[in-house]
């Protein structure tokens, strides 16, 4: 009960010193000189000395630090919504999803039937070295037993991961294999893929899907081009939907490889930022490479910056749906306990001067929950649902129109597909996964058959001899989802296509998986009919 009541008393407190800390923290931050005049120092002593007061004089004992950490958020709350704080504990995994990998044993898994089951063994890495094979059921982690114990995947995860260098020792079951396996293994680095996947469409149309925008993120873009290149590409589509963004330099590096000497590929300006224009240096090799670009709802930050770019100098097409709109920059500051302020420091505006980050004013939660209105008001199925301020009107380099608060607008709007839509689609794909779960059961009765299998049109080869989604629904009605035939039928071509898609996952892993998956693609293939050196609008 005292808990509740401290709890009441204090936090009003520390939170009516938001723009004490607000200002004053930054005296605090690692490679950031700031600064600091009396009246911050005076506010910051304030804000120091009632924290000591209540550790030292409380009538109670205390935890001042979880104070700290509880009053932080609240703190920035009244800032904009990408301004955050980021725990110590939570660091490192921010970290290695910018800086593109960690201290793993180099294994991906599923936990099937409360097992964990080995799905891919990472090519090169210290499991494969180690002798680990794809299928494996993993049921220690040195000491720990994962297997039947409903462990979650983030804590099975902590248990493998560790300092590069350390040892961890995994017990495993394998088939044929009376005994358990003992393997001692060696941490080392292993890497998180940014670019998804790359593979020609057709003849002429190379595709690169690119997850988020990560330190090894223009190695691994480059590598893709020079790849499909080699496979005949002559022109190209970048599909960015759902990235949510990434690091800034990352993204005008890719970009600068698609546009000619001298131009403006973003500028940013901020309070204590002065204004900073990034232009294209004329060393990019893909200058007259047809591009392409996709975007959707979910496309954010960096990938608004890719798409705005090429969108205002007229370098290509950008297809699909309006993008979320978030035009803020942030720096990453760290703080003497290893924790950090994520903490916004200007806006970026794309070459014809529009910001295209939307309203924030009316709190985070209508923030978030705007991409629920859009979809409530039709926007994901009718262009004319979308509506902008006609005071925010741009031009672009060639002279078109285009709109800044409230994301990129595509030049090729395109709806979003509910063909084969049901209700027993839906139930499948809940949380209990029914048909993800299947498709591993499938691959893993048919290992022997697939391992040998080279890439996806091999494996649609072997897969049509099989009535999948039938198989499926029988799976699902063993485990309690009644069958839907009317669902079944109205689904059947999706259905079929998703669980093809997973099992490529399973045997091939992404190469397996987009190839499937996009081969019916509304959005791509519209991408593909309008392609051109010039822009097509509709």
């Amino acid at each position: 009960m005292y808990n509740n009541k401290l709890k009441a008393i204090v936090l009003p407190v520390v939170i009516a010193l938001a723009i004490v800390l607000g200002m004053g923290i930054n005296s605090l931050l690692d490679h950031k000189e700031v600064p600091v005049n009396m009246g911050q120092r005076m506010i910051g002593s304030k804000l120091d000395y009632i924290l000591n007061m209540i550790n030292y004089s409380y009538v109670d004992s205390v935890d001042i630090h979880k104070i700290e950490e509880d009053a932080i958020p609240q703190i920035l709350n009244d800032l904009d919504p990408h301004t955050v704080y980021i725990p110590a504990k939570d660091m490192q995994r921010v970290n290695e999803e910018m800086v593109g990998n960690f201290g793993g044993v180099g294994v991906q898994f599923y936990k099937y039937l409360d097992t964990v089951t080995v799905v891919k063994v990472v090519p090169g890495g210290p499991s494969e070295a180690a002798g680990l094979q794809d299928g494996d059921r993993i049921v220690k982690v040195n000491d720990s037993i994962v297997a039947g114990r409903n462990m979650n995947t983030d804590k099975i995860m902590s248990l493998m991961r560790g300092e590069i260098g350390t040892d961890v020792q995994l017990t495993i079951v394998r088939r044929g294999e009376k005994q358990p396996l003992i393997k001692n293994i060696t941490r080392g680095s292993i890497p998180i893929k940014s670019v998804d996947v790359a593979y020609m469409f057709d003849d002429t149309t190379g595709f690169i899907k690119v997850k988020t925008f990560g330190m090894n993120t223009y190695d691994e873009f480059m590598a893709s081009l020079a790849k499909l290149e080699g496979l005949g590409m002559k022109r190209l589509i970048v599909d960015l939907r759902e990235n949510e963004g990434g690091i800034l330099p990352i993204a005008i590096r890719m970009i600068n490889e698609f546009l000619p000497e001298g131009k403006l590929i973003l500028y940013t300006q901020g309070k204590a930022s002065p204004r900073m224009d990034y232009n294209s240096n004329g060393k990019g090799k893909y200058q007259q490479l047809p591009l392409t670009v996709l975007i959707d709802e979910a496309s954010a930050s960096a990938s608004e910056i890719f798409a705005g770019a090429i969108q205002d100098n007229d370098r290509g097409n950008i297809v699909g749906r309006r993008s979320f709109g978030k035009g803020l920059v942030q720096e990453q500051r760290l703080l003497p306990d290893n924790s950090a302020l994520r903490l916004t420091v200007a806006r970026y505006y794309v070459p014809s001067g529009r910001s295209i980050q939307k309203p924030y004013d009316e709190g985070k939660e209508k923030y978030y929950t705007d991409i629920y209105q859009r979809l409530l008001h039709g926007e994901f199925s009718q262009k004319d649902s979308i509506h902008f301020d006609e005071k925010l009107k741009y031009q672009t380099v060639g002279g078109r129109t285009v709109y800044g608060g409230g994301g990129i607008m595509p030049d090729l709007f395109v709806p979003g597909d509910t063909v084969g839509f049901s209700r027993y689609l839906v139930e499948v794909n809940r949380k209990n996964q029914y048909l993800y779960d299947f498709t591993f059961d499938f691959m893993d009765r048919h290992r022997q058959e697939t391992k040998n299998i080279k890439d996806y049109k091999q494996l649609l080869k072997y897969l049509d001899r099989f009535d999948l989604v039938n198989e499926m629904a029988d799976y699902a009605a063993a485990k309690g989802l009644k069958r839907d035939e009317k669902g079944i039928r109205d689904s059947y071509d999706v259905l079929n296509s998703l669980i093809k898609a997973f099992i490529g996952r399973h045997v091939l892993d992404d190469d397996g998986f987009y190839p499937i998956l996009y081969q019916n693609d509304v959005t791509i293939k519209k991408a593909i009919e309008a392609q051109g050196t010039g822009v097509q609008a509709d």
